[in-house]
């Protein structure tokens, strides 16, 4: 199996799981490091390119999961952390890890998050290496063993 349908078959996989986990996952801190999330894989490169910060925005409106969340607040909050990347991006990411840190105590929501970055991250075939290290980091952010998602 090619590298590009391993990807998108583990990202189909991950949101079918986050699908069945819907209903555990109603709290703020899992909808802000959700958001944050989405917004340190928009910015994996070091910058927010407009094209790549519209399709993570479109992701997160089709996403099952997420719609637990009234859209235009999920939109403020992911503008809102895109913004502070934009602003200082050093600064910006430790804080936006921060908040991903804040489900480390509720292993289904930090799971949940993890979940949601590689599927924002390879939901167009290509989970590069700074996407890859933007989720890993996350993971030490939330408590959990990058390995358990094999990264």
């Amino acid at each position: 199996m090619a590298l590009w349908d391993r990807v998108k078959e583990s990202a189909s996989t991950m949101q079918t799981q986050l699908n069945a986990k819907k209903n555990d996952l109603r709290s703020g801190a899992f909808r802000d490091a959700s958001m944050a999330m989405c917004a340190l894989v928009a910015a994996a490169d070091g910058s927010v390119d407009p094209a790549e910060r519209q399709r993570v925005a479109a992701l997160i409106a089709g996403n099952e999961v997420l719609r637990n969340f009234p859209a235009e607040d999920l939109q403020r909050r992911f503008n809102d952390y895109c913004q502070q990347l934009i602003s200082d991006f050093d600064f910006g990411k430790v804080s936006l890890l921060q908040t991903v840190g804040k489900v480390g105590k509720k292993p289904t929501e930090a799971r949940a998050v993890i979940q949601i970055g590689i599927v924002i991250g390879g939901a167009d075939g290509n989970f590069d290496a700074t996407e890859r290290a933007v989720v890993r980091n996350a993971c030490f952010a939330a408590g959990i063993a990058p390995a358990e998602f094999d990264l």
